[in-house]
Parts: C-alpha cells; sequence; structure tokens
C-alpha cells in the first residue's frame, strides 16, 4: 500500500495523499477509525447489555462495569478521534497524511487493543493495560510531528486535548488495578472531548454554516470567530477543570452554570435555526447544544440537583457521541465524493443518537423505570451506529474517490 498525492501538476496545492494502489479502506484515516469505530460501537453496547443481562460474562477481572466505562471513552471514540484528526490534520498543515501500511498498523493497533480487554482474564489484566495503553500516545506522537513539521503552532491546542485524554487512559487504568474507582480519570477524559469539540465546534460549524447559507445566495452569516469566542471557551476549559477536581464543589456550581450561559450566546450566533433544511448542517448545531446542556448538568450536579451519572451522560452521549456521528456523515460524503445532503438514513441516526442522549440521563430522575429507560437507550445508541455503518460502510471500505 503505498501512498501518493493527488495534486497533479499543482505543485502548491494541498497534498491529499489517497494511496492510489492497496485496499481503499487504508487510503485515508478516516475510512478504518470511523467504521472501526462505529463498529465497535455496536458490539461494546451489545457485549454490555449481554453482561448486565447475565447471557455472558468477561473481563471480570477488570470488571464488566469499569470495561463499559473505558471502551466508551477511549474505545469506540478514540477510534473516531483518530479518524478525525487523522483526516483534518494534513488539511490543517497541507502534509501527507498517514495512509497504506502505517495507517494500517495503527489502526490494529487500536484493534488489538479491544481485543485485549475482552481476553484479559485469561492474558491478564496489566498485559491488556500495556497493550490498551499504546494507540493514544502513538495517535499524538504523529499528530505532534505532523503539527511541528507543517509549524502550525495555533494546533497545539488540539494536541493539549489530545494529551489530556491519553494522560486520562492511562490514569483510569491506574485506578482500577490499584482498586479506587476511576471517577477523575473518566471526568478528564470527557472534559478532554469537550475541551476538543469546543475548539474545532469553533472552527468547522460556522465555517460548514456559512458555505451552505452562501450556497444559497444569502447573507446572514454566523458571526467569525472573535474574542467572545476565546472568553467562551476559556471559561468553558475552567469549568471543566473544576468538574475534574472537585465535582462538589459550589465554584463547579458557578463555572457550569456561567459557561453554559456562554456556550448558548456563542451558539446563537452561528444561527443555527437557519439550516434546519439540510440536516448535515444542523446537527452540528444540535450536537453542540449539548454543550452547554451538560454545563449546565454540571453545575446543577454541584448543587445536588442532578444525579452524577445523569450529568455524565449528558456530556457522553449527547456532546461527544452526537458530535461524532455528524462528523463522521460529513466528512465521510463529503471525502468520498458524495452530496453534502442528508438521506433519510443518515437522518434517522441523527434522531437516534439524539433521543438516546434525552433518555439515558432520564434513568435518575426515574429510578424505577431505570431498566427499561437502559434498554431504550442502549437500543436507540445501537440503532444510531448501526445506521451509519449501514449507510456508510460501504463508502468507507470500497468507494475510492475519482479525483
Amino acid at each position: 500500500m503505498t501512498i501518493t498525492s493527488n495534486t497533479g501538476d499543482k505543485p502548491h496545492g494541498i497534498p491529499r495523499g489517497l494511496a492510489r494502489t492497496g485496499p481503499v479502506l487504508f487510503s485515508y484515516g478516516f475510512r478504518p477509525f470511523f467504521l472501526g469505530g462505529a463498529l465497535w460501537a455496536v458490539v461494546a453496547m451489545a457485549l454490555w447489555i449481554a453482561t448486565i443481562t447475565g447471557a455472558m460474562g468477561f473481563a471480570e477481572q477488570y470488571g464488566a462495569y469499569h470495561w463499559h466505562a473505558h471502551e466508551m471513552l477511549f474505545g469506540y471514540s478514540s477510534a473516531i478521534l483518530a479518524g478525525f484528526l487523522l483526516t483534518a490534520v494534513p488539511n490543517w498543515t497541507g502534509r501527507l497524511p498517514v495512509s497504506g501500511w502505517p495507517l494500517f498498523f495503527l489502526f490494529l493497533l487500536w484493534l488489538v487493543g479491544r481485543l485485549a480487554f475482552l481476553l484479559s482474564d485469561s492474558m491478564g489484566v496489566v498485559a491488556a493495560v500495556a497493550v490498551d495503553a499504546l494507540f493514544l500516545p502513538a495517535l499524538l506522537f504523529i499528530c505532534v510531528r505532523e503539527v511541528v513539521a507543517g509549524r502550525k503552532w495555533k494546533d497545539l491546542k488540539v494536541i493539549t486535548g489530545l494529551l489530556a485524554l491519553s494522560i486520562a487512559n492511562i490514569f483510569f487504568h491506574y485506578e482500577v488495578i490499584v482498586g479506587e474507582h476511576p471517577d477523575m480519570a473518566y471526568r478528564l477524559a470527557i472534559s478532554a472531548y469537550v475541551g476538543l469539540i469546543m475548539v474545532i465546534g469553533g472552527r468547522i460549524i460556522p465555517s460548514f454554516t456559512r458555505n451552505w447559507i452562501n450556497g444559497r445566495k444569502r447573507t446572514d452569516f454566523p458571526v467569525p470567530f472573535n474574542r467572545f469566542d476565546t472568553v467562551a471557551i476559556a471559561l468553558g476549559v475552567l469549568a471543566l477543570g473544576l468538574w475534574v477536581v472537585v465535582p462538589d464543589s459550589r465554584f463547579t456550581a458557578v463555572g457550569g452554570m456561567t459557561a453554559a450561559m456562554l456556550h448558548v450566546v456563542r451558539l446563537w450566533r452561528w444561527r443555527g435555526w437557519t439550516t434546519f433544511a439540510e440536516m448535515l448542517v444542523a446537527i452540528l448545531h444540535i450536537a453542540y447544544l449539548f454543550v452547554p446542556l451538560g454545563f449546565l448538568a454540571i453545575g446543577l450536579s454541584a448543587m445536588e440537583l442532578v444525579d452524577p451519572v445523569s450529568a455524565l451522560h449528558v456530556l457522553t452521549i449527547g456532546t461527544v457521541a452526537s458530535m461524532m456521528i455528524a462528523v463522521m456523515t460529513r466528512a465521510t460524503r463529503g471525502h468520498t465524493g458524495r452530496v453534502l445532503t442528508a438521506s433519510g438514513m443518515t437522518t434517522a441516526s441523527y434522531v437516534a443518537i439524539v433521543l438516546c442522549a434525552l433518555a439515558r440521563p432520564a434513568a435518575g430522575f426515574l429510578p424505577g423505570l431505570a431498566p427499561t429507560i437502559y434498554a431504550l437507550s442502549g437500543a436507540l445508541w445501537m440503532g444510531a451506529f448501526g445506521l451509519f455503518v449501514c449507510e456508510y460502510g460501504l463508502m468507507l471500505g470500497r468507494v475510492r474517490r475519482k479525483i
């Protein structure tokens, strides 16, 4: 699997690095990682349901609950993040992306980490942890190398989020091995994802919205990035930091509420209500709405008005998972030469993940209905990612973009 640029006779064009030989799946980073991440999101949820219903058991030494939390935070999600970064960073830096055999081995490293945990009872927890802990640092090294080589210093903010996620993964494993509950580790991991969404979302959501509005010969564009966005991100990071360290503090409550208000205003400035004729754009705004809702949940949780687990799921499903599906669908269509419009199946996946984000936190308010809510939210989760696999699997694995 070799890699060649698709810029042809344009010596100053941005190299895309689409491989001309070898499997299409490993011609660009989004392909294997979007497909693998979505498949694992479905499989991991199915395995979790089978575990809590007593149909099967695994990862008993590590703890089934800890396995579930880990695979939601660092399993499927790290693959989708990798797919995005391995596609976006070359656009930011103008350098060739990871492709061919290097991409294959990076994907294999992620996949072996998933299998190691399933076999952790036989191979040993420490060995499984050692295998899993390799992927995120490897991805971090690649991204740092590209950002430094491309001298794109402003993109170090993204690298900081990836570094925090790598540390959170190792910290998560450490707390489990020593017999502690990894609550601080999972708050750090969630905060890393939300931080990345605040930064990257501030780039892509106004940009895609502006392009869509401009294509309809309108001029009601989103407000460009300015000092307000910088303040909103900074206070959002501060609120997340307080949540990680002192989740029950009144300072966390104030920080969460303040960040929620700022990000509501930020989202309003992007004029998302004007895009509902095209769900491929509108879903980005809907997904970002869960950022202020997540901050609100953090604040209410600190005041003991919302169950901490419910607050957590507002962020993990509403903010992280819905944004990932939004980005995966748009990026896949764009990079495989498809029309940038949401099909009925794509829209159904959006509906499923948003309903899941609304349903799962409700278990904390309706404990008597918790088993039903768990089943419903699990089905919606698998439906959302399953629909993505059904519609986009062939695009990712077989459709080579014609240049």
